[in-house]
């Protein structure tokens, strides 16, 4: 019997801990879901893993809409959406490895640029934290002169947002790893 429990609370550590180490990514950093974000900039800068978590953080204004084709979203083509959101606060998890479409269901932002197309990974990539290229290599927005430094600044915040989320995520999974030990000795 003390075996099985073993075996059970290991397997409730290793599902904490997955969800623990999910990255939260909010979408267009410290600017947010907004027409004024570089979101081909801001993806650039980002790992998204299986598990990971998109927030959209916007106003009014706006609204999230998930395209399923990559033709819709070359041609802010709302009219098939995957799911469309309007909370203004809105978490959407990639659940699965491949590649989405996110746009601004308001008329004329889309053509604007406000939409960004994302790449999931599986979850052994290297995180933008921890990753030398996510952080040295510029891409080619950011060589341009119209780079203005609060998006400078917004990459840094996301940088600082993610270590210190990487932190508290370690902290947890040792609690967890922890109370699995303390209950599996009794």
């Amino acid at each position: 019997m003390g075996h099985k429990n073993r075996v059970f609370l290991a397997l409730i550590a290793a599902m904490i801990a997955k969800e623990v180490f999910a990255a939260q990514h909010v979408v267009g950093g410290s600017q947010g879901w907004d027409q004024s974000t570089d979101f081909n900039s801001w993806t650039s800068g980002q790992t998204f893993k299986v598990g990971d978590k998109l927030v959209f953080k916007y106003s009014s204004l706006h609204s999230v809409v998930e395209l399923g084709k990559e033709s819709a979203y070359k041609n802010c083509d709302i009219s098939s959406p995957i799911q469309s959101l309007s909370n203004g606060n809105d978490v959407v998890k990639l659940d699965k490895p491949g590649t989405r479409y996110f746009t601004c269901g308001t008329l004329g932002h889309c053509s604007q640029g406000m939409k960004m197309k994302i790449t999931i990974v599986k979850g052994n990539a290297p995180s933008p934290a921890s990753s030398p290229s996510s952080l040295t290599s510029p891409s080619p927005s950011s060589s341009s002169s119209s780079l203005s430094s609060p998006s400078s600044s917004s990459a840094t915040t996301d940088t600082d947002t993610s270590s210190g989320s990487h932190c508290f995520t370690s902290f947890m999974f040792i609690v967890a790893l922890s109370l699995t030990v303390m209950v599996s000795l009794f």
